[in-house]
């Protein structure tokens, strides 16, 4: 298995060029791919609506193996690419990085630490260009702490222990788009049911693989209201994670470092940094 070659800070400008917004000060080129996309399928040569949605830990050796599990995801996306995250393959490292797009010696969260991003982000792009958006977040979680203090909207859900589905954001964002008031630009929709799954047991677990499978169902959901509610717009959606998982077995050097086989993501190791996001477009109706 080797690493992929596109870094994850490629991502913001992309997002930003898509809906013909200026990308964040310090983020990273665009990607070609993208804006072709954009191009190809938008009637108005643009996104005019955005619904990103964050599941976290969803490590791209889990779309490979467990490929018909993503036919949710793949139903309403056209384009697939393969990432390679910042190093740590950390939850607020490298949410930091996608929606800054600068690696972490620029946005200067470089551990697992829930500080707040002070450099521009996507967020900051979005608000300037008048874009009115929504974060959905988990209460404590990184997403819903690194990105405080921008001119958006914020919706923090309490972590119930018992939502096995991690379907509180989902839920909420179905709420914003059903309501439509305020009738937002951009919605950007985060779940971890399948990372707090993964650590409390293992990254193939039942357990683990429902809330895996749970989170790309709460895609489709998301797509259909989207198509339903925004259908007068050209509307790109996204699927971005922000790191993979491993069995914890080893340690980067490749010496044991437990046997209990829990998830974890720290190393710099193929499973850890390879990701894969994926992005539809949803033309305007004629």
């Amino acid at each position: 298995m080797i690493f992929n070659s596109i870094p994850i800070t490629r991502l913001a400008a992309s997002l930003a060029a898509a809906m013909d917004v200026p990308a964040p000060e310090q983020a990273e080129e665009p990607l070609p791919l993208i804006e072709t996309l954009v191009k190809d399928h938008c009637r108005s040569d643009k996104a005019e609506k955005m619904l990103l949605f964050c599941p976290d830990a969803i490590g791209q050796w889990l779309v490979q193996k467990y490929t018909m599990d993503f036919a949710p995801v793949l139903r309403y996306t056209q384009l697939q690419i393969p990432f390679v995250s910042a190093f740590p393959p950390v939850t607020p490292v490298n949410f930091a990085s996608i929606f800054t797009g600068a690696q972490p010696n620029v946005h200067e969260i470089r551990r697992y630490e829930k500080k707040l991003v002070t450099i521009d982000t996507l967020f900051d792009a979005f608000a300037r260009a008048g874009k009115k958006t929504a974060l959905v977040a988990i209460k404590d979680s990184s997403m819903g702490t690194i990105f405080a203090g921008r001119n958006i909207d914020y919706y923090i859900e309490p972590d119930d222990p018992n939502d096995i589905d991690g379907a509180a954001t989902t839920l909420k964002a179905l709420e914003l788009l059903e309501k439509r008031k305020p009738d937002y630009d951009v919605i950007v929709v985060y779940t971890m049911k399948y990372d707090d799954s993964i650590h409390a047991t293992h990254p193939e677990s039942a357990k683990s693989l429902h809330a895996m499978k749970s989170h790309n169902l709460q895609f489709e959901m998301l797509a259909r209201k989207t198509a339903e509610v925004w259908a007068g717009y050209d509307t790109f959606l996204g699927y971005i994670t922000d790191h993979g998982i491993h069995a914890d077995h080893h340690s980067n050097d490749g010496i044991l470092k437990d046997r209990d086989g829990r998830g974890n993501h720290y190393a710099d190791i193929p499973e850890d940094m390879n990701v894969t996001h994926f992005f539809g477009i949803q033309p305007a109706e004629k």
